[in-house]
């Protein structure tokens, strides 16, 4: 079992956790600041998903 085979999940997982979060926020007419933050966010988790799993599937080639 490689490291990677437990970011990768933990990696999606935040990223869903942040979107949603976002989600919420929007939709209840929370502070415009804390969506645009979480959303920021988002990118930056998303980013750090992104680059794991071409590492993990690199890793799985090679």
């Amino acid at each position: 079992m490689n490291i990677l085979d437990y970011f990768v999940p933990i990696a999606i997982a935040a990223v869903f956790v942040v979107l949603l979060l976002g989600l919420w926020n929007m939709m209840r007419g929370g502070n415009p600041n804390r969506s645009q933050s979480l959303m920021r966010w988002r990118v930056i988790l998303q980013f750090c998903a992104v680059c794991l799993i071409m590492t993990a599937i690199w890793f799985a080639q090679g």
